[in-house]
C-alpha cells in the first residue's frame, strides 16, 4: 500500500512540483528506493554515497524523527505519513 511522502520545496522540481507523492515501501529505505524509481535524482539529494541519509536531511514518520527509531530501517505501515525536511542552519 502506498504511503504519502511530503517533499520539501527545494526538491519539488524533481517531483513535477508535487508537494506530496505516494510510493510503496515497507521501510524508509524502500520508500527512498521507490522515490528514486519514480523521480530520478531524488535519492542522491537525500542519501550520501554510502546509501545513508545525509546529516542535513531529516526524515519523519508521523512527526517522529527516524534517527530516534531505526533510521532507514524504520518500518512504514498503512496510514503513516513520511516527511523529508532539509535541516536549516542559522547564525
Amino acid at each position: 500500500m502506498p504511503v504519502p511522502v511530503r517533499i520539501p520545496t527545494p526538491l519539488r522540481k524533481l517531483t513535477h512540483n508535487q508537494e506530496v507523492v505516494e510510493v510503496e515501501g515497507q521501510t524508509i529505505r524502500d520508500v527512498i528506493e521507490n522515490l528514486e524509481k519514480e523521480y530520478p535524482g531524488l535519492k542522491e539529494r537525500i542519501c550520501d554515497d554510502e546509501n545513508n541519509i545525509r546529516r542535513f536531511v531529516n526524515v519523519f514518520i508521523n512527526d517522529e524523527d527516524i534517527r530516534f527509531l531505526r533510521d532507514a530501517a524504520t518500518s512504514v505501515k498503512p496510514g503513516d505519513e513520511v516527511s523529508i525536511v532539509p535541516a536549516i542552519a542559522g547564525g
